[in-house]
């Protein structure tokens, strides 16, 4: 992923999780992971896994092209 990309994605996962008022342990659990393992991808340290983001996207009601930066506009089009 390139860094601009991960950086936004980042971002966008924190600034989800923070306005939900959710702990990183409170989302973990949701990916079925550790807490550790859940701050490398808001710090983009770690890419995540398709299935992990379909499931972030999901949680959160928003598409996954917000997620990743190539929108701002967090509307799911189903």
């Amino acid at each position: 992923m390139e860094l601009q990309v991960k950086y936004i994605f980042a971002k966008n996962i924190k600034d989800l999780r923070e306005d939900s008022d959710l702990s990183q342990t409170d989302v973990a659990k949701l990916l079925k992971i550790s807490q550790r393992a859940y701050s490398h991808y808001e710090r983009g340290d770690r890419e995540m896994s398709l299935d992990s983001l379909v499931q972030i996207a999901d949680y959160f009601n928003v598409s996954i092209d917000y997620l990743l930066g190539r929108t701002n506009k967090k509307e799911v089009n189903r």
